[in-house]
């Protein structure tokens, strides 16, 4: 019989195991934790937002071809993945609007790791865990896959779902795929989704303060944009506003130019909007016009900004500092040192190239045999589980290719 080896037993992996087993051949789960999963155990604080209520591709960032992403994102529409969560794995999603996610029913991501390891168990999957891969090379017209203090095994066909670096302490093990299976697994990691950090001490002293606001992050190269939560820390600021464009500062710093601005509208309005809420209005002062839009505290810092006295009537405002004003509440700028890597990371960027990729397969172009799925591949979407549509697409596909093939 095929046998197929499975490297990963995260969203992708555990995925990529239930098709590859119901597809009929011989499946092994190789998983280097005691128990797999841990990503999904604490995303969305512990609900796992399992998928997105809707889905715009263009939120994802790829250095790829953004068609080539388009077609892989598109191969498991967002409702049918709905449809295999609910009717298949036996777990009934609810919609947060708000938030625009879906949870599980019962808020609990353990239900969702344990449903897909189930699931993989009942299709005839083998699941090995506390197994560290060490390396993967081509042998005798399949492969070999090596494991630290136990015997190598061999497959017909390997999928690499080993994810992305998110800490110091969890690092890729892709092995011999490094040096022997040129560029299959060898694109950098780029943290993605993390806090960013700031020494700006009026914005420290505001750490606690949260908002919705827009971010927009930019270079010469990249732009991202993004409405939501917005929080400042002890050491900058947080939130998914700030996670959602922080890729762009993270490449601005990698790459040493650090050219990276990042601009912030402060509220829901715009130029013309300010210019109304800063009409003369009887004794209203600067700081009491602020402050019907955002934290008081905000406002104070916001004020200072832009060289403006706080007491003033808004009667007493002259044109210049109004200017000023609507200047730093709609396009001020928010100053940043740097990011906080991958110890805070919700998921990493970079990876394999998706030209080296079979688009409906997920197998390596240059390298038959080799499957690859997940945070390996060069893609990755805002949080709100954008990245567990990626992941389970992308499985889904490597797991029946690798079977069919095979």
């Amino acid at each position: 019989m095929t046998h197929i080896v499975v490297i990963g037993a995260g969203a992708a992996g555990s995925m990529a195991t239930i098709f590859a087993a119901r597809g009929g051949a011989r499946t092994t789960l190789l998983e280097r934790t005691r128990d797999g999963g841990r990503k999904i155990l604490i995303s969305g604080g512990g609900r796992c937002n399992v998928l997105p209520l809707t889905v715009d591709e263009s939120r994802f960032v790829t250095d790829s071809s953004a068609n080539t992403l388009r077609k892989i994102v598109r191969s498991w529409p967002l409702d049918a993945q709905v449809r295999f969560f609910e009717d298949e794995l036996g777990v009934p999603l609810v919609e947060e609007v708000e938030s625009l996610k879906r949870f599980p029913a019962s808020h609990k991501a353990r239900d969702v790791r344990d449903a897909l390891l189930a699931r993989a168990r009942r299709d005839g999957a083998e699941i090995r865990f506390d197994t560290l891969v060490t390396g993967f090379a081509p042998h005798g017209g399949g492969w070999r896959v090596t494991i630290d203090s136990a015997a190598p095994v061999d497959a017909d066909a390997i999928i690499v779902a080993t994810g992305g670096r998110r800490s110091p302490h969890r690092e890729r093990r892709v092995g011999a795929a490094r040096t022997r299976c040129a560029r299959s697994c060898d694109a950098p990691d780029l943290s993605r989704a993390h806090p960013l950090t700031s020494n700006d001490a009026a914005f420290a002293a505001l750490s606690g303060v949260s908002l919705t606001v827009t971010l927009t992050a930019r270079d010469a190269m990249r732009q991202a944009s993004w409405r939501g939560g917005f929080l400042f820390t002890h050491h900058g600021y947080s939130g998914p506003a700030a996670l959602n464009v922080s890729h762009v500062v993270a490449r601005s710093r990698l790459e040493g130019d650090r050219s990276a601005r990042v601009t912030v509208q402060w509220t829901a309005l715009g130029d013309a909007e300010w210019e109304v809420a800063l009409r003369p209005h009887g004794a209203r002062t600067v700081v009491g016009a602020l402050r019907q839009e955002m934290p008081e505290r905000l406002a104070q810092v916001l004020i200072t900004a832009a060289h403006v006295d706080p007491t003033r009537t808004l009667a007493e405002l002259r044109r210049e500092e109004r200017l000023r004003l609507v200047e730093t509440l709609v396009r001020g700028t928010l100053p940043w040192s740097g990011d906080e890597g991958y110890k805070k990371a919700e998921v990493t960027g970079g990876g394999l190239d998706l030209a080296e990729v079979n688009p409906r397969t997920m197998e390596s172009r240059r390298h038959p045999g080799l499957y690859v799925c997940g945070e390996v591949l060069d893609a990755f979407g805002p949080i709100g589980g954008y990245n567990f549509l990626w992941a389970w697409a992308t499985g889904r596909a490597a797991g029946m290719a690798a079977s069919a093939s095979a």
